[in-house]
C-alpha cells in the first residue's frame, strides 16, 4: 500500500506505475482517492477546531461559574453541546472516508523499481543469466510421473480417493529425497545466517489482507470454514505477520528468516490442476527465506537472496536461470521480482521453480511493521524468496540426475540426508 502523501503529492507518478502494469481501469482510483482524502482532511481540520473550542470554552465556563454569572455560563454550555453534535458526526465521517480510502489504497498497485523491464504479461520476462550447462542426454527422460513409478514413489489414484484432484501420496525413496532435499535447504540457510522457524499453518484475515492483495487471495486461499482463518499459500505470510504492529528494534535489523511449512493453494486460474504429476497440485511443501530490513538494505538483500537460491540448486547438480519479471507480471505489491528456473532435460526448457520478491514498505505499512531510530520511526522493507518447493524441486532433481538405465545419482550434497546412499535402483 502506498503512502496517502506520495500519492496526494505525486498522482501522476502513480497514474504512469499504473499504465506500465497495464492496469488502466484504476487510473480513476487516484483522482477518486485524492478527493476523498481533501474531503477527510477538511472534516479532521473541523473536527479539530471543534475540540479546541471545546476546550476554551469549558475553561471559561468554569470562569463564569466562578464569578457566578450563571446565564452567560449556561450559554457557553448550550455551545459546546450544539459543538458535540457536530463533532460526533464530524467523527463518523472521518471514518467512513478513511475506510474509503484505506479500501482504495488497498488496490492501487506499488511502485515498480526503474530497472524493471515494461511487459504485459509473463511471456515479456528478461532472462538475466544462466548458471550450469542445461545438457540433453543422449537418452529419453522420462516423464516425471513415470520416473516416480518407476521407484514405486508416486501414488495419485490413492490421493483421488481420500482427497481428489490435485493431491498425491509421495513412498519409499521418493519420500525419503522430498525430505532429504527439504532438510539440506533447511541447513543451507541456516549456513547462511539464517533463523530456522517453523510458523502457523493458518492465518487470520487481517494478516492475509497485509501480506497480499485481494485478487491473489480468491485466487490462492483456502478459508476454514466458520472461523476467521485461511491456510497460508507460503510461510511468507505467517512469518511476515509475526511482526504486525510491532516496533523492531533498528539495531537488530536486518532480521533474517528460513522457514519452513507445508503450502495449500486453490490454484485457480486456466492454468489448471496436473492430472497425471505432481508439477501444480494443491499441498506442496517448502523452505522459504524471509528479510525485514532497513529501506536503503532492501536492493542488496534482493541479490542475496534469489542468488542463494541458484547456489542451492547448482549443489544439487541443477542447471538454472534467473528471469526478471517484467510489470504485468508483478503483483500489485511487488517493487521487483525474479523468478529461478530450473532445466528440464525432458522438456529441453527451464520452468519455475522458485521466486525472490522485494516489497518495498507494502507490507509493512498494510501490517504496522516500524522501526525506531536516529532519524525516527518509518517502516521496514520486506522481502521473500523461495529455498525450494517441492515437488517442484523434486521433479528438476530427478530430470537432471536419471541415468539411461533409469536409476537416479544422488548429489554429494543430498547424501548424509540419505543415510549415504549414492543412487537409487528403479524397482520397476
Amino acid at each position: 500500500m502506498l503512502d496517502i502523501k506520495f500519492l496526494r503529492e505525486n498522482p501522476e507518478i502513480v497514474k504512469e506505475n499504473i499504465r506500465k502494469k497495464f492496469q488502466d481501469a484504476k487510473l480513476p482510483l487516484v483522482d477518486e482517492v485524492i478527493a476523498l482524502d481533501v474531503e477527510s482532511r477538511k472534516a479532521k481540520q473541523e473536527a479539530d477546531d471543534l475540540r479546541a473550542a471545546r476546550n476554551r470554552i469549558s475553561k471559561e465556563i468554569g470562569g463564569l461559574m466562578a464569578q457566578g454569572k450563571k446565564e452567560e455560563a449556561e450559554a457557553k454550555k448550550a455551545e459546546v453541546a450544539a459543538g458535540a453534535k457536530r463533532l460526533a458526526e464530524l467523527e463518523v465521517m472521518e471514518t467512513e472516508l478513511q475506510e474509503k480510502i484505506t479500501k482504495i489504497m488497498m488496490v492501487i498497485p506499488n511502485i515498480i523499481d526503474d530497472s524493471v523491464p515494461v511487459g504485459k504479461d509473463d511471456s515479456e520476462n528478461v532472462e538475466i543469466q544462466k548458471y550450469g550447462e542445461p545438457v540433453v542426454p543422449d537418452f529419453e527422460v522420462p516423464y516425471h510421473a513415470d520416473i516416480l513409478d518407476s521407484i514405486s514413489g508416486l501414488d495419485k489414484e490413492a490421493a483421488g480417493r481420500t482427497s481428489g484432484n490435485g493431491f498425491y501420496y509421495l513412498m519409499g525413496d521418493a519420500a525419503r529425497i522430498h525430505s532429504a532435499m527439504i532438510s539440506y535447504a533447511r541447513d543451507f540457510m541456516i549456513d547462511k545466517g539464517f533463523t530456522y522457524c517453523i510458523p502457523p499453518f493458518m492465518i487470520r484475515s487481517n494478516v492475509v489482507t497485509g501480506v497480499m492483495s485481494f485478487a491473489e487471495m480468491e485466487a490462492m486461499m483456502y478459508k476454514i470454514e466458520g472461523e476467521d482463518l485461511y491456510l497460508i499459500g507460503t510461510s511468507e505470510h505467517s512469518m511476515i505477520g509475526k511482526f504486525q504492529g510491532q516496533i523492531v528494534n533498528e539495531v537488530s535489523l536486518p532480521v533474517a528468516m528460513t522457514s519452513y511449512s507445508p503450502c495449500f493453494r486453490k490454484e485457480v486460474g486456466s492454468h489448471g490442476i496436473e492430472e497425471r504429476g505432481v508439477y501444480r497440485v494443491h499441498q506442496f511443501e517448502k523452505q522459504e527465506m524471509v528479510v525485514l530490513c532497513k529501506p536503503e538494505d532492501s536492493m542488496e538483500w534482493y541479490d542475496k537472496m534469489w542468488s542463494y537460491s541458484v547456489e542451492f540448486f547448482r549443489s544439487l547438480d541443477i542447471p538454472v536461470r534467473t528471469l526478471e519479471c517484467c510489470s504485468g507480471d508483478l503483483a500489485d505489491l511487488k517493487v521487483k521480482s525474479c523468478d529461478v528456473e530450473a532445466w528440464s532435460p525432458r522438456q529441453k526448457k527451464y520452468f519455475e521453480v522458485g521466486s525472490c520478491s522485494t516489497l518495498g514498505d507494502a507490507q509493512a505499512r498494510r501490517l504496522g511493521i516500524r522501526t525506531k531510530g536516529e532519524n525516527g520511526t518509518y517502516y521496514v522493507h520486506t522481502l521473500n524468496n523461495t529455498v525450494l518447493a517441492t515437488p517442484r524441486g523434486l521433479i528438476a532433481f530427478l530430470e537432471n540426475n536419471i541415468n539411461e538405465d533409469g536409476s537416479i545419482n544422488i548429489p554429494v550434497a543430498l547424501r548424509p540426508y540419505m543415510g549415504g546412499k549414492e543412487k537409487i535402483v528403479p524397482v520397476k
